[in-house]
């Protein structure tokens, strides 16, 4: 397959995710990096695409230019990453999509559940691929885990616990640092602070794994560092499609924790158990029998689990190539396209808009629960309550 041409909005010099979404997409050779702008300042974007190895006509000033500038080319990007600040990710991605650019928008997808709708109908009506980076769903034993419960390993799903618990934002000192404080101010972060910041992406999990979605759900919020007026820790309850239970911790106060991303499935025949700073293992306890390690790269996984193996087994393997691995979903998928074929179902694994509007309404009914005191309410998007 010839390369695919791939750019960047954001993600520049400094950027947290700027490295991981570039080493994500380059590492398999499957697409070639041509066009980026990267910082909302227009020429230091431009000098630090050119440092990259961006032609001078293609590191833009900023994403409009980057629109104007591709849209009409003959060989104008097959994919757009969009990494910019939450609240401009309604926006670019739409721009992108109604020009018929396929688009890997980094979460939240949107800020508003009336957004996330809107880029689900762009999305099919178009239909080009709006994809949301839940990086984390690209491990290979997290697709081994969904495998399982898909075969029926643990019969049915019963209960479904999560955590993403760190400890980084512990200090009161902390409170006019400007890359810690925009989290906990409603202006800046929208409804919600540590939910939707780390919790949606242990929700997101549970959903991919089981193969069902949240419902309802109950939460109770904190803030126990004073003066945040958002949540730095939530407890949330939750009911799924398929009748699973779910139990979902997340906090960014939880000192001695560092990541702190895990997850456990718990079903008639069988327990599943995974935690991120560990990848290359899953633990996996059929119901009277002795608990066995399933180690990542063995023989015997499943097909999504293999292809998502880059190394050999007993090596460590992270998450720049749990990216890559999304990556790789969308780079068969615009090959298929292209070549009019089925994509491969291995393959077929990237989060959708669908997904991006699903944890978008769940950010939305976390916050109207906390207020409520811990009410349940639906989690779905209105669009999706006939389904």
């Amino acid at each position: 397959m010839a390369k695919l041409s791939w750019g960047m909005i954001g993600g520049g010099e400094g950027s947290q995710i700027g490295p991981a979404h570039r080493l994500g997409a380059l590492i398999d050779g499957q697409f070639a990096f041509v066009a980026g702008a990267l910082d909302h300042r227009a020429e230091a974007g431009r000098a630090y695409g050119q440092e990259l190895g961006l032609t001078a006509d293609r590191a833009y000033g900023d994403w409009r230019e980057m629109l104007e500038g591709e849209k009409d080319r003959p060989d104008r990007v097959d994919l757009v990453t969009v990494a910019t600040p939450n609240a401009t990710h309604y926006e670019i991605s739409r721009a992108f999509l109604a020009a018929g650019f396929h688009v890997l928008c980094e979460k939240p997808m949107t800020i508003s559940v009336e957004e996330g709708e809107d880029i689900v109908r762009l999305s099919r009506e178009t239909g080009k691929i709006c994809a949301v980076n839940y990086g984390y769903t690209g491990y290979a034993l997290v697709r081994q885990m969904r495998a399982m419960v898909a075969a029926g390993d643990l019969g049915q799903v019963r209960l479904v616990v999560a955590h993403f618990a760190h400890g980084h934002h512990a200090d009161a000192a902390d409170a006019d640092n400007p890359r810690v404080r925009w989290r906990y101010d409603p202006a800046q972060a929208g409804v919600s602070a540590q939910f939707a910041d780390c919790g949606i992406h242990a929700m997101h999990m549970a959903s991919f794994v089981t193969g069902q979605e949240v419902e309802k759900l109950s939460a109770d919020l904190a803030s126990c560092v004073a003066g945040r007026v958002l949540e730095d820790d939530a407890m949330v309850n939750f009911r799924m499609s398929g009748g699973a239970v779910g139990r979902l911790w997340t906090s960014s106060v939880a000192i001695g924790r560092q990541h702190g991303l895990e997850i456990q499935i718990f079903g008639e025949k069988g327990g599943l158990k995974w935690a991120q700073e560990q990848p290359n293992q899953l633990y996996w306890t059929p119901l009277g029998k002795r608990t066995e390690v399933i180690e990542r790269g063995a023989d015997g996984l499943s097909d999504a689990a293999t292809r998502a193996s880059r190394v050999t087994v007993g090596h460590a393997e992270g998450m720049p190539l749990a990216f890559a691995n999304v990556y790789s979903d969308l780079a068969e998928a615009i090959a298929a396209e292209k070549e009019g074929r089925p994509m491969a179902p291995a393959a077929d694994l990237y989060p959708r808009a669908e997904d991006g509007l699903r944890s978008m309404s769940a950010i939305h009914a976390v916050a109207a629960s906390g207020h409520a005191q811990g009410a349940w309410v639906d989690a779905r998007p209105p669009m999706f309550r006939g389904d």
